[in-house]
């Protein structure tokens, strides 16, 4: 029996949990010894370290021992991250698909970013050969591990620091199986991703019919590290480390996102491109129900002394036209959906990491009982919303 039954369930949020040398098998030779060691800070430091060495020993274990096997699916919403069953091998991605019952699943990476761009959205690499050769061998790794399922939809990354080099990168992610991609929130050095030299790389994704994705990490976590030293004692997250996804991140992580898009509307951006298709994942789904409301009072307050303000539609409308959104399982989605609308949100899981808790079903499920949310917006934000989303890559 499945973990999801009785609908369709199409998961907006999944990753891989690279290994040290995952990316570097799909990166060209001249941009291979200029990749960074993958860096496991934020997800456990050294003792994550640690478990990614054993993951081979892991794996094989399973492979050749039928009780291991067992016991890997016997806790397929318990096993976290590298211990996770399908967290790396594209064979338990599938079995690990069938004892969850999800339809299709968009895949993410973890950490194989942090090797050529940087973490938590703060840039590190400024080399084009380095950053678009590394989100070259990135996209060219997640397409091959959803490659053999056609349940699995690779989610493509591409800095836009060059517009033509990330125009070039969007269309081989494209030819190599990406169906979404994701860019960073966080604004190149010199533009604004509104910046008519961004034109192309919009104008690309929507003749390729791929829709953008601003997912946790892609632009700096609001002032973390001085509200951090707070003079309290640090303890392990979930995963064995010290400097992980906190309370206060969690608060603030959705900063970077809504700037971003915020630009994307009041710039005129989704006006110039109606069937460009936006979708923020991991970042929860509370913070949109004011932003929704800012976007149209921003406009009324500033449109006399900003005439590009001067839409043919309301900013609140381009959202309802071209944005899809992921809520956590704790956050109240029923009272979301009654806010802003059934169209919005999508399901996600965040398999195989910890956010995405050990019964996500369940806590979607208690919320929309509990605002009495009706079967034909449960269905939208179980499935629908994501094939909308999708489109053609759906």
């Amino acid at each position: 029996m499945a973990y999801a039954e009785g609908r369709i369930f199409n998961d907006a949020d999944s990753h891989i949990m690279e290994t040290k040398d995952w990316l570097f098998q799909f990166a060209d030779p001249k941009v291979r010894p200029k990749l960074a060691p993958i860096d496991f800070t934020m997800c456990g430091g050294t003792a994550t370290e640690q478990l990614v060495t054993a993951v081979p020993t892991i794996l094989e274990k399973r492979r050749n021992d039928p009780s291991a096997m067992a016991r890997a699916e016997a806790n397929i919403l318990e096993r976290k991250s590298w211990h996770a069953l399908g967290g790396i091998d594209p064979a338990e991605r599938s079995r690990a698909l069938d004892l969850l019952g999800y339809n299709r699943q968009l895949v993410f990476h973890s950490m194989a970013a942090t090797q050529f761009w940087g973490d938590m959205g703060y840039q590190k690499f400024f080399d084009p050969e380095v950053l678009y050769g590394g989100a070259r061998a990135l996209n060219r790794g997640i397409a091959s591990f959803c490659s053999h399922d056609r349940r699995l939809r690779a989610v493509g990354f591409v800095p836009l620091n060059d517009p033509g080099l990330a125009v070039r990168e969007i269309k081989q992610a494209e030819r190599d199986g990406c169906a979404a991609i994701w860019v960073p929130a966080t604004p190149p050095p010199d533009r604004s991703p509104t910046h008519p030299d961004m034109d192309p790389v919009w104008a690309t994704l929507q003749e390729l019919d791929l829709p953008f994705l601003c997912h946790l990490g892609s632009g700096p976590i609001f002032l973390r590290e001085r509200f951090a030293k707070n003079g309290k004692k640090v303890e392990a997250g979930p995963l064995g480390g010290a400097d992980e996804i906190r309370a206060k991140d969690y608060m603030v992580c959705h900063y970077g996102t809504e700037a971003f898009l915020s630009a994307m509307i009041l710039d005129g951006v989704l006006e110039k491109f109606p069937r460009l298709r936006g979708g923020v994942i991991e970042q929860g789904a509370l913070w949109v129900v004011p932003w929704i409301k800012k976007l149209d009072i921003a406009q009324d307050a500033f449109k006399r002394f900003e005439s590009y303000l001067n839409l043919p539609m309301r900013p609140s409308a381009y959202v309802h036209r071209q944005l899809k959104f992921t809520a956590f399982p704790p956050e109240p989605v029923g009272w979301i959906i009654e806010q802003i609308g059934a169209e919005l949100l999508m399901f996600a899981s965040d398999f195989p990491h910890p956010e995405g808790g050990r019964d996500p079903l369940a806590k979607f499920e208690r919320s929309l009982n509990d605002c009495g949310i009706a079967e034909d917006k449960r269905e939208r934000f179980y499935a629908r919303n994501f094939v909308e989303f999708l489109g053609s890559h759906a």
